[in-house]
């Protein structure tokens, strides 16, 4: 767990700081490659201190920095940066230290890393960082590359776009968080959008949600169809389509104009205009 990295009873692994300093290894991992994974921060301190090389790269062109933030361990990301650790390194299968802390979802491990000028963008749509936050589910992570230039509409073939992920495993948390930070509704994977895919998966809130920031239920996928025609027999989500059949309402086209007129940047000074508190929650989807 990451609060043993700094406890006081925490002393050196004897198993990871023992030998020499270019010991005989089975594999080509290192004492600080261990280290930096278990999350040990005083045994990673020693090794540094003995001469170890925070850049250390495996056969795959794995760094320690690469296992510490895939641990979800920020004293032991926080170390190997100050001493030098290559924020944007890249494995043999495109992963970045930043991607990695976007699977494991450690917030502070995310932060330190754009501190230190990770990328937010990928280096490979084989690992796409704001892609596998959205995919999991990790909000918080969401919010740092959002703040940090993060791409939410980067479509990628085999995947789609981040809105879509998050759709399709019904994060509704990181749906709302794209949205709010302009992510195109209507894009999806292919012709297929964020709301046949919620259609397929019968989430009524996630629907409504989708259709409060402007998705098109007439939009039709690869073989034709629109969302409506996707639900499941005997779903609440068939009674809701019939309800928004029709044209949107007045109410609705004027909050997507007023937000589009406002823009995704500008769209907090709608909470200071001269207007009652009700309309401008409705204008901010609160």
């Amino acid at each position: 767990m990451e609060g043993e990295e700094e406890g006081p009873r925490e002393v050196p692994d004897n198993a990871l700081v023992s030998g020499s300093l270019m010991g005989d290894f089975v594999s080509d991992r290192t004492p600080v490659h261990e280290a930096a994974m278990r999350g040990r921060l005083l045994s990673l301190k020693y090794l540094i201190r003995q001469g170890w090389t925070v850049n250390l790269i495996t056969a795959d062109n794995v760094s320690p920095l690469h296992e510490a933030c895939l641990g979800g361990h920020p004293s032991c990301v926080k170390m190997l940066l100050k001493h030098g650790a290559q924020v944007n390194g890249i494995t043999s299968d495109w992963r970045t230290p930043l991607f990695n802390a976007c699977v494991s979802g450690s917030h502070d491990c995310v932060n330190l890393l754009l501190q230190h000028g990770a990328i937010p963008y990928p280096a490979s749509d084989l690992a796409s960082p704001i892609h596998e936050a959205a995919k999991r589910g990790h909000l918080k992570c969401i919010e740092s590359l959002a703040a940090h230039g993060g791409d939410f509409d980067h479509n990628i073939g085999h995947l789609g776009t981040p809105l879509y992920l998050a759709c399709e495993n019904e994060h509704i948390a990181c749906v709302k968080k794209l949205l709010d930070s302009g992510a195109n509704v209507n894009r999806g994977r292919g012709l297929d959008s964020p709301l046949h895919v919620v259609a397929r998966g019968s989430n009524v809130d996630l629907a409504r949600l989708l259709m409060d920031f402007g998705a098109d239920p007439q939009a039709r996928d690869a073989d034709g169809k629109r969302p409506s025609e996707l639900v499941p027999s005997n779903s609440p989500l068939i009674e809701f389509f019939l309800e928004h059949e029709g044209p949107p309402s007045l109410m609705q086209l004027c909050r997507l104009r007023i937000r589009k007129c406002f823009g995704v940047q500008q769209h907090y000074k709608i909470a200071s205009l001269f207007l009652p508190e009700e309309l401008k929650r409705f204008l901010l989807h609160i």
